[in-house]
């Protein structure tokens, strides 16, 4: 019987570059977490080595055990025979810097709206004066959760219509002791939000048009079609929610969604509304700002989208 703290000649570094080559090789497709055969090589092996991912370049020297070794192969071929994202694998995914429970009942969470979460939406808002957020489809309640920790004094709703997405946004919540300050909500879009009015609605609803559907990779069809899937055009959610956050939001407030690949089919359902579209220093694009006021000024024209 092999001692599974025996040390092999492979250290941390090795073992990335190995898999890193696999998984090349094997043509899996990135975008769960990561965009490259490097950093999911690294975040696989770390994590078979009982390492965070943004592990110390210090420790790539260091030599690691059969087990660990073993351990990080047997990740690497389940990846590429199962094409599993590698955050279902591990459980976990990174956003806004805070690690979340993650699993096939729920979106990876990839969002650029993190880099907003992290500046506290500034400058479009001043966080002090942030009260009230509501986050409209919040999957694993990965945006609701960062968003209640970078604004410390606001109270969040977290709205989602799929139960077993809040069954594992709950775990989230207790991972991080929010439940006094974000509340889950099972609803579809604001229908049970009566009465409430928020200074902020941040949103990643599903927005992936009927050909983006069809194309996907084999990675993206592990994860519910329910948090992608928008329609013919991918607005099948974003237009109620344009016709309905006015009564939402305080005067002053904001509306931020992210529409990715679908922009364009808003921009042209809607050529005379002044989006804002929000620019990213770490990447990403198709997330839209509109104001309070701006969503007043124009709602005829969205209530008579069709």
């Amino acid at each position: 019987m092999p001692d599974p703290n025996l040390k092999t000649s492979m250290t941390l570094r090795d073992a990335i570059q190995q898999s890193q080559h696999v998984l090349e090789d094997a043509g899996v497709y990135f975008g769960h977490g990561t965009d490259n055969a490097l950093d999911e090589a690294a975040w696989l092996v770390s994590h078979a080595a009982g390492l965070p991912p943004d592990f110390s370049d210090q420790l790539l020297d260091q030599v690691l055990t059969e087990a660990q070794y073993q351990a990080a192969m047997a990740l690497l071929e389940k990846r590429i025979t199962s094409r599993l994202p590698a955050a279902y694998l591990l459980e976990e995914a990174w956003f806004a810097g805070h690690r979340f429970y993650v699993d096939a009942r729920v979106l990876v969470p990839r969002s650029p709206i993190a880099e907003l979460i992290r500046d506290q939406f500034r400058p479009w808002l001043e966080p002090g004066q942030v009260r009230y957020v509501l986050d409209l489809c919040t999957g694993s309640g990965c945006i609701a959760i960062a968003t209640a920790l970078a604004l410390p004094e606001a109270q969040v709703d977290a709205v989602e219509i799929s139960r077993d997405a809040l069954n594992v946004a709950r775990i989230n919540v207790a991972s991080y002791d929010l439940a006094s300050r974000l509340a889950l909500v099972e609803s579809d879009l604001f229908s049970a939000l009566t009465g409430r009015r928020y200074d902020l609605i941040v949103s990643n609803p599903p927005y992936v048009d009927a050909e983006d559907m069809a194309a996907l990779p084999e990675e993206y069809r592990h994860e519910p079609a329910l948090g992608l899937a928008a329609g013919e055009d991918g607005l099948a959610l974003v237009i109620p929610m344009l016709q309905q956050a006015p009564a939402y939001l305080n005067p002053q407030g904001v509306l931020i969604v992210e529409v990715g690949n679908s922009a364009a089919a808003l921009q042209a359902r809607f050529p005379q509304v002044p989006f804002t579209w929000l620019e990213f220093s770490q990447g990403g694009e198709g997330v839209f700002l509109l104001e309070a006021s701006q969503l007043v000024q124009f709602h005829d024209v969205f209530m008579n989208s069709r």
